[in-house]
């Protein structure tokens, strides 16, 4: 794994998101889910019941788990060590939640880690911000590190940031064959709602467990990237302004206690406390028991006493 550089505190100079921008990504954290939710009793018994709904929800943790596990705490940070085909299908499950490819998508990370909150962050919702930035400046922020980015060309240097995951080819596989693993993404619902109803349901399968899916699962994504530099509570020094977020908690698999994972990053459980909900290391708990996963690496009590706030 490729050891990165400390963050430098000193390099930080912005301030706090303000009371306003945090009622703002409230919202635009929860409206979107109430849409959903109010779409999905609209259409209930008509064009989504509890089939579909159980579609979505296994294609949600295939993939998401996929990229919380496989792209995340694996590839990424080496949280814990794997079989080559644990890591395949991983790498298989990630590339399903049509994110990116692998060595982008882990480049992409490391970087936003050496330079967390800083002018090279690629998805910071504070370093663009001017001095005595506005409410509409610190809005305009905040939607560049949820989507905005996506669209900039930051040229990461995969060499640089991912060069352990560059030189081995089985990952490199992996990640060229990327747009197979988003159309396998795509099939999976459609092959299931075919058993449920046939034509009609491979289309109500792909509309649900797939696009539906891969929509929500995103949104998640990014507001790890975004609400969780902004909204939430920080329990340990980390240099930066990640936070702990109980929604992105919940939604993001575990990814959502921002703060715990900037303050211990290699460590393979971000729910540190007994009440974090922490879905992707129960999963890793269990797969350890399987001896599937080994090496799992934990923060000491030690350490966590030593950044605590």
């Amino acid at each position: 794994m490729t050891t990165l550089p400390v963050h430098d505190e000193t390099s930080r100079a912005h301030e706090g998101a303000s009371l306003q921008t945090r009622i703002v990504v409230l919202a635009a954290v929860t409206l979107p889910f109430v849409a959903l939710g109010v779409g999905v009793w609209l259409a209930w018994g008509r064009a989504f019941n509890w089939w579909y709904l159980g579609i979505v929800a296994l294609m949600y943790l295939i993939s998401g788990l996929g990229v919380t596990l496989g792209y995340h705490r694996l590839f990424t940070h080496r949280s814990f060590e794997t079989s080559r085909p644990m890591e395949a299908l991983f790498g298989v499950m990630a590339g399903t939640a049509a994110e990116g490819p692998l060595l982008w998508w882990v480049a992409t990370h490391r970087k936003h880690h050496q330079h967390s909150d800083c002018e090279l962050d690629p998805h910071s919702p504070h370093a663009a911000l001017p001095a005595n930035a506005s409410w509409f400046d610190r809005v305009r922020c905040f939607m560049h590190a949820h989507v905005g980015w996506l669209l900039d060309d930051h040229g990461v240097d995969v060499p640089r940031y991912a060069p352990d995951l560059a030189s081995d080819p089985l990952l490199r596989r992996l990640s060229t064959l990327f747009p197979l693993w988003v159309m396998l993404g795509l099939a999976m619902p459609a092959v299931l709602g075919w058993m449920v109803d046939g034509p009609r349901g491979a289309l109500l399968g792909f509309l649900w467990g797939g696009l539906t899916r891969i929509a929500m699962l995103h949104h998640v994504t990014w507001s790890i990237n975004s609400v969780c530099h902004v909204w939430g509570s920080q329990t340990y020094r980390s240099g930066d302004e990640s936070r702990n977020n109980a929604i992105m908690g919940v939604l993001g698999l575990g990814e959502g206690w921002h703060n715990n994972h900037h303050a211990f990053p290699t460590s393979a459980r971000h729910g540190l406390q007994w009440w974090q909900f922490d879905l992707s290391w129960l999963v890793i708990c269990g797969l350890e028991k399987l001896r599937l996963v080994r090496r799992v690496r934990v923060p000491s009590a030690e350490r966590l006493q030593e950044r605590r706030i």
